[in-house]
């Protein structure tokens, strides 16, 4: 069983980025859905897929997506923030730039899990999921 299943999904992500996998495939949650869904959106991802599986967890498969002529990762860094035993939690106003906007932070907030900017656009603060840049 693992203590953090957000951070097993980032890990399961950098690792497969790091190997040079085409696809990864996640045990599924609605918040991973949910992160899955942002990457997806920022075009970190090329797609992905939810299967159901007969214990109603489901499953994620993710196509990664790398830089066509270097070959490169798009995603360089996941970095988890708000871990079950240190949560980190930021005001609207407060909400970090990741590498000066070129990154994003995603946040779980009482509005559901967005970007960064998002959530700042809103005026709403919350948990600081992850880093993506």
């Amino acid at each position: 069983m693992f203590t953090d299943p957000i951070a097993d999904y980032l890990t399961r992500i950098r690792n497969a980025n790091r190997a040079g996998h085409r696809v990864v495939d996640i045990p599924g949650s609605n918040i991973k859905r949910e992160i899955t869904k942002i990457l997806f959106d920022q075009g970190y991802i090329l797609s992905y897929k939810f299967d159901e599986t007969e214990n109603h967890q489901g499953n994620i498969k993710i196509a990664l997506k790398y830089d066509n002529l270097t070959k490169e990762p798009v995603i360089k860094k996941l970095q988890r923030i708000s871990t079950p035993g240190l949560r980190k939690y930021s005001g609207s106003d407060r909400l970090p730039r990741i590498l000066n906007g070129l990154g994003i932070s995603i946040v779980s907030t009482s509005q559901g899990v967005m970007t960064g900017k998002q959530a700042a656009k809103e005026n709403i603060g919350g948990e600081l999921i992850c880093y993506v840049y």
